[in-house]
């Protein structure tokens, strides 16, 4: 899944958070987003485990299949990507944003360096539009 080597040539990247006193201003979303590329590059960083246990009750509650969909959004592949998510999950809007990310735990990569990032990629699964209108 991923690209085979992503893990030893990218680096983990996290959105960043707004400062506190930018936050108690407002109600809105709190987090910077990473873009639709580096979002893909995280995806590559998904490796070829052999045993995901991101994706069995030690990592993901709802058996989310994620190294599928991190493979997905790695090749570009939005649509498919949402697809694959909304197989195992009914609320991908919710879950999405309220997990706390025991798949990242469970991550074989978490061994020996930062996991592979999943549950904010599922959320901006959500948020990248599969189509423009108008």
């Amino acid at each position: 899944m991923g690209k085979p080597s992503g893990f030893l040539e990218y680096p983990r990247h996290d959105a960043e958070y707004q400062e506190v006193k930018e936050r108690l201003k407002h109600y809105r979303e709190f987090t910077t987003n990473l873009n639709p590329r580096e979002i893909s590059v995280q995806g590559a960083r998904c490796m070829d485990c052999g045993i995901p246990f991101c994706h069995s009750f030690a990592g993901c509650p709802v058996v989310n299949l994620i190294p599928e969909w991190n493979d997905l959004v790695y090749h570009d592949l939005w649509r498919e990507a949402y697809e694959r998510l909304e197989l195992t999950n009914n609320f991908p809007e919710i879950t999405g944003r309220i997990c706390p990310a025991p798949c990242e735990t469970a991550c074989t990569l978490a061994l020996n360096d930062n996991p592979s990032r999943s549950s904010r990629s599922s959320w901006r699964l959500l948020k990248k539009p599969l189509n423009r209108a108008g």
